[in-house]
């Protein structure tokens, strides 16, 4: 897989639909076709735009994103997207990797509307995304200088539910279905037709930062981490180490287990009034 790349942030395809609803096609910084939608606050005018960065083989479309949004919506306007290779968005997934190119177009694409602050959740997959996204675009020369951050896709937030802190982990049985899926030219049959997700068959090259080698480079970002104490894919090793890296608040959900899935209302509706509120 190639490096990052720069280039112009633009929209296609733009309709608006009931409710002030808007869906888009976005490109990316290397070409790839992201479906995204936008959807205003059901309470009225709102600061705050919440970018919403789903879980591996989810969507903009899929229930649970679908309920996250409803329930942010209620307290902020919401974009949701799905990543490449993912629902109706074109390229295949690098499972992490350029995603943070697709976050990045998304969050650009909020901004696009006025909002005074646009803030960042993202769940398992989205939330390694969201913690490498933050790191790469924090206001700060050092990472600017490193990886081109700029301010229109920067962050003002960002919590990342259910993520793991380092790469290549293998420690639960779901991870090690998870790695077979991805690295197995069988495995990825699998993920297009049985998931729906089409999975870029290259290994990384070069390894992206990962995500508890991104928390240092957040702040001063404020950074909230969640995981649930009956997590099936990442023991709570993960969101310890991913705390303990920064300055970052850290909620241990009992009774939870992965992502967006499993998050309820209740969770969904504290997440909201955090990002809302920072």
């Amino acid at each position: 897989m190639s490096s990052l790349s720069e280039g112009p942030f633009h929209t296609s395809d733009v309709s608006l639909t009931a409710g002030g609803f808007r869906r888009a096609i976005l490109r990316t910084d290397d070409g790839v076709r992201i479906e995204a939608v936008y959807e205003p606050c059901t309470a009225g005018s709102a600061a705050t735009a919440i970018v919403i960065a789903h879980g591996f083989t989810g969507s903009a479309d899929r229930p649970a994103v679908r309920r996250a949004a409803q329930v942010f919506a209620q307290r902020a306007a919401v974009v949701t997207f799905s990543f490449r290779g993912h629902g109706g968005s074109g390229g295949r997934s690098t499972v992490g990797d350029r995603e943070v190119l697709d976050l990045a177009a998304a969050v650009e694409w909020a901004r696009s509307f006025g909002h005074a602050r646009v803030v960042t959740v993202g769940f398992s997959m989205g939330g390694s995304v969201v913690l490498r996204h933050a790191a790469m675009h924090a206001e700060t020369a050092e990472t600017d200088a490193m990886h081109g951050g700029r301010k229109e896709a920067r962050t003002d937030a960002v919590a990342a539910v259910s993520a793991p802190a380092r790469w290549y982990y293998r420690g639960t049985a779901p991870m090690r279905r998870l790695h077979w899926v991805v690295t197995r030219p069988l495995g990825r049959l699998v993920g297009r037709y049985g998931l729906g997700t089409r999975i870029h068959p290259d290994e990384w090259n070069p390894v992206p930062l990962s995500p508890v080698e991104s928390v240092p480079l957040i702040a001063p970002t404020p950074l909230l981490i969640v995981h649930g104490d009956r997590d099936p894919y990442f023991p709570l090793d993960h969101p310890r180490m991913l705390a303990a890296a920064g300055d970052a608040e850290l909620w241990l959900e009992p009774g939870m287990g992965h992502a967006e899935n499993a998050a309820d209302d209740e969770l969904l509706g504290r997440l909201a009034d955090w990002l809302a509120s920072e």
